[in-house]
């Protein structure tokens, strides 16, 4: 997700999304867990989604928690 979509998305939508990559990251740890994720990378770059999105919110004056 780059800096720019986040930017054009209100703060509904982004607490939809933060939603949403929230579950993301707690399956992703599952599957890592049990051995069934192939590319561990998808977990480093779910989180650096959730880090964007609470930094744009905090640059926003969004409350999103």
């Amino acid at each position: 997700m780059k800096v720019s979509e986040i930017r054009e998305m209100g703060a509904d939508q982004i607490k939809e999304k933060l939603g949403e990559l929230k579950k993301e990251l707690f399956n992703l740890r599952f599957q890592n867990d049990v051995g069934q994720l192939e590319n561990t990378a998808t977990l480093s770059n779910v989180k650096k989604d959730i880090a964007r999105l609470y930094t744009i919110s905090n640059e926003m004056n969004v409350n999103i928690s």
